[in-house]
């Protein structure tokens, strides 16, 4: 179904014109004509299948059909989500569809100076997304008014519960008119999520586009086994070996993930951080040098896990698995979007067999596993050992790799390897 069939103002549609977007996506085209209709809805849609246009276009077709003057402090619609990544990226998107109205959209979350975001208040916003805590914030000093809210999205309503986020979320809730139309989109719709809803919206309508943490059809996994103390060695050779030019590399803390950036550097390979100890805007230009080229890999924590909207990403590596089967799926959720190829990538160590069963359990299918020479592991239920072949010696020393040095036309050039200092 394509989107000229809704018959959106002109204004919208050529927005959607200049985004390259012309075919509905499933949970699009069951959300827009009821959510356009006023429904309130709760809709289940993994990351990555379009559902911010499914919620954000039938509020700015509405908006348009009743244009009202932008005021100071009084926003028509309000998004609240639960990160500061997915509250920036969601901005980003809405301000491309509404590019062609005369509407003004901001973001609003914590780690950065209050003083701007009063000014923008200030100065009017009609599309307002945020994060609970600091909307709660501008709505304690009067920066901000709700009692005009006609529109409301909880987007990951699932993490908002899981971060503990819906106290502040009933509190700003009760603020707004009783008579707006409320939109629920969650990655899973959990006996929580479902009571929740029936607290929030009256007569509401659900929609479901994917079974419960189904990944996407697109997305090709596989599984390394390897010791922890070798994935830093595998993860550079697997970038030379398949001369992968943009990888989102996932860690469980914050220390590995500063420790793999060091030992990339080493390698010669470019990477940047992002996690919760950097600030807004070290993220933010990290973000920014990775979708534009500038380097290699994008090393991140489970902050980074929802949000993240990087166009034509191919890999996503697990360097650590999570701890929570389901935010597995929330962390791939990053490639194989809306149609496109994608593969993730997990390395898997002895200890982390048991969690390597969960995920399988939760996506309902064994995932591949690729032997390394060189990387094996001994046998233990879960992993299987490389059969048939004598195991290689670990690699000790770093100076007899060479390194790769790949550019994104994919010409290599080695060069000479200096041994990492101990």
């Amino acid at each position: 179904m394509k989107f000229s069939s809704l018959d959106l103002a002109p204004e919208i549609q050529q927005a959607l014109d200049a985004c390259g977007y012309s075919q509905m996506t499933p949970v699009q085209e069951q959300a827009i004509v009821p959510a356009r209709r006023g429904k309130n809805l709760l809709a289940n849609a993994q990351t990555g299948t379009g559902k911010t246009a499914a919620f954000t276009l039938p509020i700015l077709q509405q908006m348009h059909d009743r244009p009202q003057p932008t005021e100071p402090g009084l926003p028509r619609a309000l998004i609240l989500t639960p990160t500061r990544e997915l509250a920036e990226q969601l901005a980003e998107t809405i301000k491309r569809y509404a590019q062609f109205l005369p509407l003004k959209v901001t973001a609003m979350y914590g780690g950065v100076n209050m003083d701007s975001q009063q000014k923008k208040l200030k100065a009017g916003v009609d599309i307002l997304i945020s994060t609970p805590g600091r909307l709660l914030e501008h709505v304690t000093q009067c920066n901000v008014n709700l009692a005009r809210i006609e529109f409301v999205v909880l987007d990951e309503a699932d993490r908002m519960l899981d971060m503990g986020f819906i106290a502040d979320v009933n509190s700003l809730l009760q603020q707004t008119p009783e008579k707006r139309q409320t939109l629920m989109f969650s990655a899973t719709i959990s006996p929580t999520v479902n009571e929740l809803a029936k607290q929030l919206m009256s007569r509401h309508e659900v929609i479901r586009v994917a079974k419960q943490n189904v990944t996407a059809d697109t997305v090709e996994h596989v599984v390394y086994p390897v010791e922890e103390k070798r994935k830093a060695d595998l993860f550079a050779e697997l970038i030379n070996k398949y001369n992968w030019f943009q990888v989102l590399v996932f860690t469980s803390t914050k220390a590995q993930a500063d420790s793999l950036l060091t030992d990339l550097k080493i390698d010669g390979i470019k990477g940047v951080v992002c996690h919760g100890d950097k600030t807004q805007g070290s993220r933010r230009r990290a973000l920014a040098d990775f979708k534009a080229g500038k380097v290699q890999v994008l090393v991140a924590t489970e902050v980074a896990a929802r949000g993240l909207d990087i166009q034509g990403l191919e890999h996503v590596v697990n360097y650590n698995l999570p701890y929570l089967a389901e935010d597995y799926v929330h962390r791939i959720g990053r490639t194989g979007r809306a149609g496109a190829k994608g593969q993730a990538i997990s390395f898997v160590s002895r200890e982390e067999e048991r969690a390597l069963d969960d995920i399988e359990r939760l996506i309902g299918s064994r995932i591949k596993r690729i032997y390394m020479p060189g990387y094996e592991v001994g046998s233990r239920d879960g992993l299987r050992k490389h059969l048939g072949k004598k195991a290689h010696s670990p690699r000790t020393n770093k100076a007899s790799r060479t390194k790769i040095i790949s550019n994104k036309k994919g010409v290599a050039k080695a060069a000479g390897k200096k041994a990492k200092k101990k």
